[in-house]
């Protein structure tokens, strides 16, 4: 037997026992008479003590070979330590060793194996193996293992089958690219993994499996940034005879239990605001509402002053930061310099200050007396105003990122605070100007609201629903389209052709001829979930395996070319 006990679980109580411990070391003290080494596992550090009173000179001489990540195996009596270290569990005792055996030598690692660590992201990702040793992101994993544990339980318990769908499915237009894969044996045609299980849990519906969940892999050929990966994961859920209340109500549960059961966190309240409202109030479709800062419309009360500036731009929108007196001049340049970043692309950033004494200070002044300044913002004495004009979507979204980016700065998206909510009313569809034609803002399967269309597409509203915690977009659905000629209308007017429509989605078509149950579902980012509920951006660090920004696996440098004798067996040539 390797080890009575991990190196996470011994205490005070314990002392006087004999144990058998192995692991990893993480950290060798020589003091000369005194040796510690601390030993780590998956379950934490215990300490060791090497006497030169009381241990044996075969175990003093083995230390002498021993370095950083070796592995081994110690046999002693647990002791009470002299200096009780609070941080660890096990820091009341330490391990006076009587044997120890080394089980494999380990290379001096390429970068410290602690959470404070000095290798860079890349250097880390080459040796993820290494990387996954640190406390933080094998923390991390366990965590997403027991948030994966409690969505199987809870909708166990409400009645959801897991059931698995293909990866290797038809390549269909869902929005991003698909990831091919050729088919040896049906040369010239190829198989490509799925962006979503959509159309199989919809066909599911169609079966009569009125709730399936799986948590699956998904898979998209996009640009990446940091909560992104071209494989992730989705919790994906469908239920027949629904409505959106329903699926409101039933995964307002999940994740309140999650947060309960996983963190200790109670997330009791769940707002809900249109679409439309979002981007008015936000400037985001997936608004943080931990801190305020709303936007104003100013493109009325600021026109007519002679400023070609705003009367000449469609809208005009700001911001107000209270207290912001305390920004300098210098800091109002440096935010001013942020949003004329080609990330951002403003033409510049308008402000003004409401000062403690009653003035006003801004960069208008010569257009806008001190009582239009007042009446345009309202603000009270103490406030900073910032505001953008220009094209209406490019200003709100321009000032929405502002509006974050101040959030951070001043400290207001506070990690241990959740804010969720329903965003809702979607457009069903967006008009692309270059290819003059309409694109589904979701899925081609998202019903209207009402079952309807109507005369105009662009005003028609989906009947979707997006749940936004922090600013960070966790999941989205939408009640599905279940009968045949409403989802052959909606092919149409996204520019399908009967023929293209059947070639792509026939077999959809065909099944819904046979009873399909009104339907709708949800899919959650298990990825992002997990990343969210410990206050983090990144999904890299609950992902064992990324890849990098440019969708690299630098481990196993992957993706690879492969040779000609597999390229010829699959009948493809490289251009």
């Amino acid at each position: 037997m390797y080890r009575t006990n991990n190196c996470g679980e011994l205490k005070i109580s314990d002392v006087g026992k004999t144990v058998t411990l192995a692991g990893w070391v993480q950290k060798i003290r020589n003091k000369g008479f005194l040796i510690w080494i601390d030993l780590r596992d998956r379950y934490g550090i215990t300490q060791l003590i090497i006497n030169s009173e009381k241990s044996s000179k075969k175990v003093i001489d083995s230390v002498k070979d021993i370095g950083r990540e070796f592995v081994i195996q110690v046999e002693g009596e647990v002791i009470k330590r002299e200096a009780i270290n609070k941080n660890i569990p096990t820091g009341e005792i330490e391990i006076l060793v009587t044997e120890i055996n080394i089980l494999n030598s380990s290379k001096v690692p390429p970068f410290t194996i602690e959470n404070e660590t000095d290798g860079g992201e890349e250097l880390r990702m080459k040796y993820r193996y290494l990387d996954l040793r640190r406390p933080a992101l094998k923390d991390n994993i366990i965590f997403r293992n027991e948030l994966t544990f409690q969505v199987r339980k809870y909708l166990k318990e409400e009645g959801f089958i897991d059931i698995e769908t293909p990866y290797l499915i038809k390549s269909t237009p869902e929005g991003a690219r698909d990831f091919v894969v050729p088919s040896r044996i049906n040369p010239g045609e190829f198989y490509a993994l799925p962006q979503s299980p959509q159309t199989f849990k919809q066909l599911l519906m169609v079966s009569g499996f009125d709730k399936y969940v799986q948590i699956v892999k998904c898979f998209r050929d996009e640009d990446l940034r940091a909560d992104r990966q071209p494989e992730f994961t989705q919790i994906d859920c469908e239920m027949s005879f629904v409505n959106q209340e329903d699926i409101l109500n039933t995964f307002e549960g999940l994740v309140k239990n999650l947060f309960k059961v996983c963190i200790g966190a109670s997330l009791e309240k769940f707002d809900r605001i249109s679409y439309a409202d979002a981007m008015e109030l936000y400037g985001s479709d997936k608004p943080d509402t931990r801190f305020g800062m709303k936007f104003l419309n100013l493109s009325e009360k600021a026109k007519g002053s002679g400023f070609k500036i705003f009367d000449s731009s469609e809208s005009i929108y700001a911001f107000t930061i209270e207290n912001g007196e305390s920004f300098s001049r210098k800091d109002i340049d440096y935010y001013t310099d942020w949003v004329k970043r080609p990330q951002i692309g403003a033409l510049g950033l308008i402000w003004i200050k409401h000062n403690q004494d009653g003035s006003v200070k801004s960069s208008v002044d010569k257009f806008f007396n001190e009582k239009q300044l007042k009446s345009m913002t309202g603000s009270k004495a103490g406030d900073l105003t910032f505001i953008i004009s220009g094209d209406k979507k490019k200003t709100l979204t321009q000032l929405g990122s502002l509006r974050i980016h101040v959030g951070e700065k001043l400290g207001l998206r506070d990690k241990n605070k959740f804010n969720a909510l329903w965003v809702t009313d979607f457009p069903m569809f967006e008009w692309d100007e270059e290819a003059k034609r309409y694109h589904a803002m979701h899925h081609p399967f998202t019903s209207p609201v009402k079952n309807t269309i109507g005369e105009d597409p662009g005003s028609t509203l989906a009947n979707a629903y997006d749940l936004v915690i922090n600013g960070n977009e966790i999941g989205g659905g939408s009640i599905r389209i279940h009968d045949q000629k409403l989802q052959e209308e909606v092919f149409s007017i996204l520019g399908f052709s009967k023929k293209e429509a059947f070639d792509q989605f026939g077999f959809l078509l065909e099944a819904f001829t046979y009873g399909a149950p009104p339907h709708g579902g949800i899919a959650f980012g298990l990825d992002r979930l997990a990343a969210v509920m410990k206050g983090e951006e990144s999904i890299r660090d609950y992902i064992a395996f990324p890849k990098n920004n440019s969708g690299r696996d630098v481990m196993i440098d992957s993706p690879s070319i492969i040779d000609k004798d597999q390229l010829d067996d699959l009948n493809i040539k490289i251009k």
